[in-house]
């Protein structure tokens, strides 16, 4: 599997209301595509106005289709061509009800040099479970070994705990997957 993530910062008066109306005409137009486990369509609109959908993809042949055809292509020519952040999930759980998400929250951390990463992901894999155990319908834990990374995805049904991390909305999740996945 491998995460993924853009992010557009929008001018603070950017009316949100557009991106709003954008997920709900294209997001359900990746609710069949071949290789996506899921894309939560993610935005903020607090004191900053962001949409960073993140995506989880089976393989990189499916996250490569997408990125080479005409979907991304059209986010480039309206947002701006974006920096695409990937990870390697350490974890992903992604629960039957993912399409109930309505909040998500993000964080991450870097990792310090010559940490003893099998045990930096067993203390992931913690967090991971106690995300699901408060109520998160997904968990992704990404390890990006380029910058050295950790970014830590839930969604949400309900709001999340408040120390969760950046928290955005979810106007729309893409889950073509029928089977939940779990674990490693």
């Amino acid at each position: 599997m491998i995460a993924m993530q853009y992010s557009f910062v929008l001018p603070a008066d950017y009316d949100m209301a557009v991106i709003r109306e954008r997920i709900a005409t294209k997001g359900p137009l990746l609710d069949s595509l071949p290789g996506l486990v899921f894309k939560a369509y993610l935005y903020a609109d607090g004191t900053e106005h962001a949409y960073a959908p993140f995506y989880l993809w089976r393989d990189e042949e499916a996250m490569h289709g997408f990125l080479n055809g005409p979907a991304f292509a059209g986010v480039a020519r309206a947002f701006g061509w974006p920096s695409v952040k990937t990870w390697t999930p350490w974890h992903a759980s992604v629960g039957a009800e993912v399409r109930e998400a309505r909040f998500a929250t993000r964080s991450g951390a870097v990792i310090a040099p010559y940490s003893a990463l099998s045990e930096l992901r067993l203390q992931e894999e913690a967090f991971a479970q106690q995300a699901l155990a408060q109520g998160a319908l997904a968990v992704v834990v990404g390890f990006e070994p380029v910058t050295w990374t950790i970014t830590r995805l839930c969604l949400w049904r309900d709001a999340p705990p408040a120390d969760a991390g950046q928290r955005y909305s979810v106007g729309h999740v893409s889950a073509p997957a029928s089977a939940p996945v779990a674990g490693r």
